[in-house]
């Protein structure tokens, strides 16, 4: 009997132990039914899209890292688990916190936020020197004012 319940609690803790394991990943985006959680515009599966996943492992899909940011500020109840960007370059899924970041205001981003990500913290930088824009840390993005840069708003509307 003592071995029966030895092995009931040994189950029980592996059970436990794996269960708390689990990392949250990012989610492929279906650029034919995937839309923004913040606009609900279509997401396109290219290097603007972002992901949150929160504490349910529900993943909430972004066409833009400012709506990423704007939807966060707006649910605050929300416990966020993980967040995902891709890099600009690859379009690879990184984590939101290993992620080096350029504010641009000549950048084309799908909602005109302007904030793109890199793997490489050199290659943000020479994005920023070229671009005329401001590397990023992901500290950085809490105090960014997350702006639509309302004259590219009307150039990319004016392409339609």
């Amino acid at each position: 009997m003592k071995k029966v319940w030895y092995a009931i609690a040994l189950l029980g803790l592996f059970l436990i132990i794996s269960g708390c394991g689990k990392k949250a990943e990012p989610v492929a985006i279906n650029p034919k039914t995937d839309t923004c959680e913040y606009c609900h515009m279509g997401i396109m599966d290219n290097q603007y899209a972002t992901e949150a996943v929160l504490a349910n492992n529900k993943t909430m899909k972004f066409d833009d890292l400012g709506c990423m940011y704007k939807w966060i500020s707006e649910n605050k109840d929300q416990k966020i688990q993980a967040k995902f960007v891709r890099d600009f370059n690859t379009k690879k899924w990184l984590e939101a916190e290993k992620a080096t970041y350029v504010y641009a205001k000549s950048l084309k981003t799908p909602m005109s936020y302007n904030v793109v990500a890199f793997k490489n913290k050199n290659d943000a930088q020479s994005f920023a020197k070229k671009n005329n824009g401001t590397v990023l840390s992901y500290d950085d993005l809490n105090s960014h004012k997350w702006v639509k840069n309302k004259d590219m708003m009307k150039k990319m509307k004016g392409n339609m």
